[in-house]
């Protein structure tokens, strides 16, 4: 295994963070905002299947009324 000294290291890494492309403030909005509705969106829908399975199990055992 190669060894490599701390200053070569650090300067191959702040090589590395430049090439990165960072994304706007208006990306990161956007991009946030849509989570959040994909995150609402799947709570709503694991909701009603949890509530459909509930009342399908209470009919089938006759705990239902």
């Amino acid at each position: 295994m190669a060894t490599i000294n701390p200053a070569q290291y650090v300067r191959e890494v702040i090589g590395e963070v430049k090439k990165v492309t960072w994304p706007t403030k208006k990306e990161t909005v956007v991009t946030t905002i849509m989570v959040f509705i994909m995150v609402i969106l799947a709570a709503i829908f694991f909701s009603v299947i949890d509530l459909l399975l509930s009342a399908g199990v209470k009919f089938a055992l006759g705990l239902g009324g």
